[in-house]
C-alpha cells in the first residue's frame, strides 16, 4: 500500500539528457522463452557486442536476480507475477538511468509480460521470444533442471507442470533452435539500428 506521504521528485538530469551524454537511446530489451531457450547466452552477447560499441548496458538475469533481490520468492505463479513485477520496476529504474536493459527471464505469461510492457511502456519495450522446443530445452538442461522436474522433484516448472504462454505478437522471434549465436545477436543489434535506438 502506498503511502500518501511519498513525493515525487523530479530529478534535473534526466533520461533525455543521459540519452544524449550516451549517444543511444535507452530501451528494454525483454527477452522471454523456457528455460534452455537461450535467453542468458542471447541476453549477454548482445551486451558484449553493444559494449563494444560504446552503449551504456545491464543484463539482469532470472537467476543471478532470485539470489539477492528476489531471493524471497517461490515459484508459484503469485510468486512468478511478483517477481516480474519487481524485475520491470528495476528495469523502468535503469531505463531512466539512460541504459539499454536486457532482461533474461522465463516469464512465462500473458498478463505479467503485459503489465511489464505497460509500466514500462510500448515504445521502450521491446519483447524478443526466443523460439525452442521442449523437446531441445531438455536435451540443453544443463542444469539437469528438467530432469529433477520430470521425477517430480521439483514443482511448478513451466513446460513441464506450469505452462509457457507464447508471446503473440513479440517485436522479435529468435528461432534459437536453428539459427546460430552470430546471426541472432547482429539481427537484434540490426533491429536496434532501425529503430534508431543505437548508431
Amino acid at each position: 500500500m502506498k503511502s500518501s506521504n511519498v513525493i515525487y521528485h523530479q530529478a534535473t538530469v534526466t533520461r533525455q539528457r543521459r540519452n544524449k551524454l550516451n549517444e543511444h537511446r535507452s530501451v528494454v530489451l525483454w527477452f522471454t522463452g523456457l528455460s534452455g531457450s537461450g535467453k542468458s547466452t542471447l541476453a549477454h552477447s548482445v551486451e558484449e557486442k553493444l559494449y563494444q560499441k560504446g552503449c551504456r548496458t545491464f543484463v539482469l538475469d532470472g537467476d543471478n536476480v532470485r539470489h539477492g533481490l528476489n531471493s524471497n520468492l517461490d515459484f508459484s505463479e503469485s510468486g512468478r507475477t511478483e517477481n516480474i513485477r519487481r524485475i520491470s520496476e528495476v528495469s523502468k529504474l535503469m531505463l531512466e538511468s539512460g541504459l539499454i536493459v536486457m532482461t533474461a527471464f522465463i516469464s512465462p505469461f500473458y498478463k505479467d509480460r503485459n503489465e511489464a510492457k505497460r509500466l514500462i511502456s510500448n515504445d521502450d519495450f521491446i519483447e524478443i521470444y526466443c523460439k525452442a522446443s521442449i523437446e531441445t530445452c531438455e536435451a540443453r538442461d544443463v542444469k539437469g533442471l528438467y530432469k529433477k522436474a520430470r521425477a517430480g522433484k521439483i514443482k511448478n516448472y513451466t513446460g513441464i507442470d506450469s505452462p509457457y504462454e507464447v508471446p503473440s505478437n513479440p517485436e522479435l522471434t529468435i528461432d534459437t533452435e536453428n539459427e546460430s549465436l552470430e546471426k541472432s545477436v547482429n539481427r537484434i543489434v540490426d533491429f536496434l539500428k532501425s529503430k534508431t535506438i543505437i548508431k
